[in-house]
């Protein structure tokens, strides 16, 4: 089987980032408390690298390219999400099972809206502007990148 391209791999992490925010409802459903919260903090951590990834390296490129109108919705978006993150983050220690599951709710309603969007259009476009080499190099990130200690989003 071949390996993924970029927009392939980038929507594979988009379902492995709501997975684990999906997984962490599902335990708070079951009576589990904020505690348990190790799929959510690592899914958080993901989007926020995810979030990087296409800010810093993915959208430049695409923005020079053409897509100026598509890639301004994704920051913007990009900004609605970390807020939220950051509301669902600030939930956590609180220990109010509740709260923090309509913040995870409202997040992943969030993060549909957006994939809704960023799939077909950014990242269709992203494998035909950035070639094999750039988007090899994205690739490698996915793998083993991290984001610097104080980034935020251009829109946060």
């Amino acid at each position: 089987m071949a390996a993924p391209t970029l927009g392939q791999a980038l929507e594979i992490e988009h379902r492995e980032i709501d997975g684990g925010i999906e997984q962490f409802v599902a335990v708070l459903d079951a009576g589990g408390t904020p505690e348990d919260a190790a799929p959510l903090t690592a899914a958080l951590s993901g989007l926020r690298r995810h979030i990087y990834l296409e800010e810093e390296f993915l959208f430049p490129p695409l923005k020079a390219g053409g897509l100026m109108g598509p890639i301004f919705v994704m920051l913007r978006e990009h900004g609605l999400l970390w807020r939220q993150m950051d509301t669902v983050e600030s939930l956590i220690p609180a220990a109010d099972p509740a709260a923090l599951r309509q913040a995870c709710l409202d997040l992943l309603s969030l993060l549909d809206d957006h994939n809704a969007k960023e799939e077909p259009i950014i990242y269709t476009q992203a494998d035909e502007i950035l070639g094999a080499e750039a988007g090899g190099e994205l690739l490698a990130f996915l793998g083993n990148g991290t984001t610097p200690d104080g980034w935020v989003a251009s829109a946060a």
